[in-house]
Parts: C-alpha cells; sequence; structure tokens
C-alpha cells in the first residue's frame, strides 16, 4: 500500500503535531503492539504517555523489542485490572486528558470506565466512532457505533450522532454530513430503523441534535456516492457526499467497518467518545499508521475540549 492511499491519516497526524501532546494513561501495555504503539506515537509528540502496569513486566517487553522507555512514567499496577483502575484513576484526578487501551481485553477497561462512582461517565452516552481511511474515497469516514452499543435505542442513538458531530469538527471536517443509513432510503414501518432515522432528521430539525446536517434514511450507496443518489431521485446536501455514517445496530456497523478493511484496504482508526475523556480502543491487527491515527484523532479532541472549556470559563 502506498503512502498516498494514508493521505488522510496523515493529515490528521500533521494536524495533532502542531498541538500539546496529550498526555495519555496507557492501561496494561505489556505486548509489542501497544508499547510501541505508545512509544511511536510519543516520539511524533501526539501524546505525552503514562505507562500503567506491573513495571517488570513493561520493562522487559521494553527490552525485548529494544524500545527506550526511560523518558517515560511508569506507574505500578499488579496486574491488567489493576491497570485499567488505576489508569482511569490518573484521569480522574486530572493527571491525564486521554485514556489507551494496552494488551487487556476492551470490556476489562471499559468496566472501569462506566463505573458508577469512580469511573468516567457524563451525562453523554459512551459511544464509538471508527475513522477510516478508505483508499480512493476523498475525505475520512466517521461510522458509528459498531463496538460499543448493540442494539441502540432512539434515545441512544441521539448521543450516538452528536458524538460523532462534535468529534467530526474536533478532526476539523469543513462541516458535518450525517447519514443515518438502512437498508433502504424510503421509510417503511416494517423496517423501525427507517422511523428512527426520519425522527432523528426531525430532532435536528428541532435543535435537540446540532452542529451537523442530517439526512435519513439512507441506503450505503446513495449515503456515499453522487451517482447512486442521482439514480434514485435523492436530493439533499448530505446524500452522496456523506462524511459521517451512523448504522443501525452494533453488527451492522461492524460488518460494514471490516468490509471496508478487508476488501477495500481501509485503515481503521478508532476511539470511545462520550466519556471525560477519550479513549484509545487499539486492536493488535492495527497497522502502525492506525495506531497513530488514532492517538491524533484522540489528540485533537482533547484540544477541542481544552477550547471548550476555555470558553465556559471565560
Amino acid at each position: 500500500m502506498t503512502m498516498a492511499q494514508h493521505q488522510k491519516y496523515q493529515h490528521l497526524v500533521g494536524l495533532a503535531k502542531s498541538l500539546q501532546p496529550v498526555t495519555t494513561a496507557i492501561s496494561y501495555p505489556c505486548d509489542e503492539g501497544s508499547l510501541t504503539g505508545a512509544i511511536d506515537a510519543a516520539k511524533l509528540g501526539l501524546i505525552t504517555p503514562i505507562l500503567v502496569g506491573p513495571k517488570a513486566k513493561i520493562d522487559a517487553t521494553a527490552a525485548q523489542f529494544q524500545l527506550d522507555i526511560s523518558r517515560y512514567e511508569c506507574v505500578e499496577a499488579p496486574h491488567s485490572h489493576a491497570a485499567a483502575a488505576k489508569a482511569v484513576e490518573l484521569v480522574r484526578d486530572g493527571r491525564a486528558e486521554a485514556l489507551m487501551k494496552g494488551s487487556l481485553h476492551t470490556d476489562e477497561l471499559m468496566a472501569e470506565v462506566v463505573k458508577k462512582d469512580t469511573g468516567l461517565r457524563t451525562a453523554r452516552r459512551i459511544s464509538h466512532c471508527f475513522v477510516l481511511d478508505v483508499p480512493e474515497h476523498p475525505e475520512a469516514l466517521i461510522i458509528s457505533d459498531a463496538a460499543v452499543n448493540i442494539a441502540p435505542t432512539l434515545e441512544e442513538k441521539v448521543d450516538i450522532v452528536q458524538n460523532a458531530i462534535d468529534l467530526a469538527h474536533a478532526l476539523r471536517f469543513e462541516e458535518a454530513r450525517v447519514a443515518i443509513l438502512s437498508a433502504m432510503e424510503t421509510i417503511n414501518p416494517k423496517v423501525v430503523s427507517t422511523i428512527e432515522a426520519a425522527a432523528l432528521c426531525k430532532m435536528a430539525d428541532r435543535g435537540q441534535i446540532t452542529g451537523g446536517i442530517l439526512d435519513g434514511p439512507l441506503a450505503l450507496d446513495n449515503a456515499i456516492s453522487l451517482e447512486a443518489a442521482k439514480i434514485k431521485h435523492i436530493v439533499s446536501p448530505v446524500a452522496g457526499r456523506a462524511n459521517v455514517l451512523i448504522v443501525p445496530d452494533l453488527e451492522a456497523g461492524n460488518m460494514l467497518a471490516k468490509s471496508l478493511t478487508f476488501l477495500a484496504q481501509a485503515d481503521v482508526a478508532g476511539l470511545v467518545l462520550g466519556a471525560k475523556v477519550p479513549i484509545i480502543l487499539t486492536s493488535r491487527a492495527d497497522s502502525v499508521m492506525a495506531r497513530l491515527a488514532s492517538c491524533a484523532v484522540a489528540a485533537l479532541v482533547a484540544a477541542a475540549r481544552r477550547q471548550t472549556v476555555s470558553k465556559v470559563i471565560a
């Protein structure tokens, strides 16, 4: 794959490098991928890592793969569960502005994030966004939710959409053009996702969802292909030009993201939103560029939050 095919990610990394590094608690970075990803991102100035886990094991991993971690803080935690709890605690104490998954299970980390008294919940529903760099497609694509909410209700989809729109703004998209996906572009009472798509669009009209241009229901083809939209006689600012795709459920989103990854050679970065800080969920299958892009996305989200807090204080 040529570097030109990573140009959307290169753009995001470039934007993030112009910002101050985001202090990031890395929970249990005890394998090559998670530790190397954190160090690579730190070398580019995207993050300042705090390595959380059993120091002896982290040191052994660094030695095995010839990684110099001497300049980075390491916070002792005896095992993966304790590392997840300690990393979340660092965020709650204001010592970290982002959280990053190491070589522990996603469920283990998220269980600490969503705890009622000690976690990182906000009034907003927690959701996941994939940011895809699809070769031959002109823009980065945001897909949500394909990793956290299994079968979201209409109420939950409001937050899923708002989280995705906020992400688009943090990534400095010129505008967030949001397609609410279904299997068809017409409203069918027998297909619940079409009714919910229409409701979400009307909610945006009424100011219950802000910052984006919504249209739906839309099928995938007429959401991203101007030609397909023209054939179906769909005229809207979103049809054929969507850069945010909201899927009806986790299964549809997971299949869409993996189809683009394995059939269209897309790179996939990922982030959990709706918590007090951005949460980077990396996978062992992620490429180096995808790991760096995930850190860049988190840095841009953290910067956007700083600006929001500054405006509120002012």
